[in-house]
């Protein structure tokens, strides 16, 4: 059995009621009322594994002893619930099913570490401290973006990231799928996308001035069915699913797969490969109306791939729109020619008319377009939103003009950077970021009026894989700092200073027994343990505390 004094993330009141104990037992009934059935068909499926007790259906809404039960209430806000446990039976109350699946999530922790199990170990007590929980999340956006474009993560990989993420009460997964390195998605109307732009030849190891590549080719996708699992798996634990697929940028893949994509009047596009290296790409997309029928092409498809009502925020589209030089723009006769027939100023504006098309393609159909705060510059459509990600200077602008806004600072959360400046950190990229930084990140800017910082959906934490080659490699730069994370995102913290993160890490330890049993390869709190090292692997640290933005 948990404390209640140890629940990441720390819910907004607890009461108990003395020492007495809820004691599970082989005849203790699990069942749901109406509206509650994701919750409760997760909880079975989870708990009968790990326990090892039958939890056989009881009769709803009799508030029977031994049992747990899972119910609606209209009278809790969205994504809240309640949870009672007293005199042998325990009531799990949630707002909407969201808020019924988030209190399953606190049942479990309260029965323990070996309750993230997968299958029973013996154990012949299990139970539950007699209290009342009071919760609610304090953003809807509680997002992780997962970059398997850089290094591919098998379907596998990512059905168990959506679950990492619900145990943490996550509910959107940014699903970065497309890059220079790699394209992962099926598009039947295009098959080279995958059959070519999906694989490439080498690797650099590290920051991409380092000597060092991995000569085997690298590559996978996700089939469309594989796609159709993931957003239901997700849909399931009350996840939505935003895919990214990137213009005009970071497109190199795509150019390699079909060369007339890209400026072919300045390069040699026919001899472009998918790009086996880190950094910021000179071949960008052609800036034409030919490029602009192929995409919406793919996205006809990833819109159909993506349903609207699949979960939280699944309306959203992300098309990138960051780093996106204008080299070959300027040297292109094609690109000078589009600027002057449709009337623009220069080439930033081009990339803004490419936004804007595609922002307006995709509220024609019912959908969100959502970009990093690059496409601000040249103005967007009423509902477009914002990933604010150089700072907090492009969240706050887009705020300012009306936009919602996702606050994603790499100074705060960008979980490639590195955990520590000893030298035993593998690969060290960037600036410090410690859990404690973690965890005094701020979402809301504090110069934004209430009126604007109601435009703040939420934040997220962004996982960019060029240097996280396998599994471990990503659960070592994601935990334990994306727990501190998603209390930042759900719990009612004070000011940064103010935290208490003393006792954060109390709590934190009996969460890494949680990560254990999860099989999550975490950063102890002591250092990277010797084969989490990775000596002679060169990477970029950046000394002093990042620029604040």
């Amino acid at each position: 059995m948990t404390s209640l004094t140890e629940l990441i993330p720390a819910p907004l009141s607890v009461s108990t009621w003395g020492e007495r104990v809820f004691v599970l037992d082989e005849d203790t009934t699990l069942t749901a009322g109406p509206g509650v059935g994701s919750a409760e068909r997760w909880l079975r499926t989870t708990l009968q594994a790990a326990t090892g007790l039958p939890l056989r259906e009881g009769a709803p809404g009799r508030a029977a002893r031994n049992a747990v039960e899972l119910r609606h209430d209209d009278g809790l806000p969205p994504g809240a619930y309640r949870i009672a446990v007293r005199d042998d039976r325990a009531l799990i109350t949630g707002g909407d099913p969201a808020g019924a699946f988030a209190g399953a999530q606190t049942l479990r922790q309260l029965l323990g570490p070996d309750a993230f199990r997968r299958a029973h170990l013996g154990r012949t007590r299990w139970e539950l401290p007699e209290a009342e929980i009071e919760d609610a999340p304090r953003f809807r956006w509680r997002g992780l973006m997962l970059d398997v474009a850089r290094h591919f993560m098998p379907k596998e990989g990512v059905l168990r990231y959506l679950d990492l993420m619900a145990a943490h009460k996550l509910n959107v997964l940014h699903f970065h799928l497309t890059d220079d390195q790699g394209w992962r998605i099926e598009i039947r109307k295009y098959p080279k996308l995958t059959g070519t732009g999906s694989w490439r030849a080498r690797t650099k190891i590290g920051h991409r001035a380092s000597p060092l590549w991995d000569d085997r080719p690298h590559g996978g996708h996700y089939t469309q069915d594989d796609i159709r699992e993931i957003v239901a798996y997700a849909a399931e634990r009350h996840i939505g699913v935003v895919p990214e697929i990137d213009v005009p940028g970071h497109s190199q893949a795509a150019i390699a797969a079909y060369p007339e994509l890209g400026n072919s009047d300045v390069v040699d596009t026919a001899s472009l490969n998918v790009w086996d290296t880190w950094g910021i790409n000179p071949n960008v997309l052609a800036p034409t109306d030919d490029t602009l029928r192929f995409y919406e092409g793919v996205l006809e498809e990833v819109l159909e791939l993506f349903p609207a009502d699949a979960g939280p925020f699944s309306p959203f589209v992300h098309i990138g729109g960051d780093e996106c030089p204008k080299d070959q723009w300027r040297e292109s006769d094609a690109a000078r020619k589009q600027i002057g027939e449709l009337g623009l100023a220069d080439e930033d504006a081009l990339q803004s008319w490419f936004i804007r098309h595609f922002d307006s393609w995709l509220a024609e159909r019912g959908r969100r377009l959502i970009g990093w705060d690059e496409i601000l510059e040249g103005g967007l459509a009423p509902g477009a939103a914002v990933s604010s990600w150089r700072g907090y200077s492009g969240g706050v602008a887009a705020a300012r003009a009306g936009h919602d806004v996702v606050m994603c600072p790499q100074q705060w959360v960008y979980l490639d950077y590195r955990q520590d400046a000893g030298p035993d950190e593998p690969v060290p990229i960037a600036y410090v970021r410690t859990l404690e930084d973690v965890y005094r990140f701020e979402p809301v800017p504090q110069e934004l009026t209430p009126e604007e910082s109601a435009r703040v959906l939420g934040t997220q934490a962004n996982v960019w894989t060029e240097v996280m080659e396998d599994q471990g490699r990503v659960d070592y730069q994601v935990f334990p700092r994306l727990a501190a994370l998603a209390e930042v995102a759900w719990s009612d913290l004070p000011a940064p200073a103010d935290r208490d993160y003393a006792g954060f890490e109390r709590r934190m330890a009996a969460h890494y027994r949680r990560l254990d049993a999860l099989g999550v390869a975490y950063r102890p709190p002591t250092g990277p343990l010797p084969w989490q090292r990775r000596p002679g692997v060169l990477g970029r640290p950046l000394d002093g505390p990042p620029p604040s933005a």
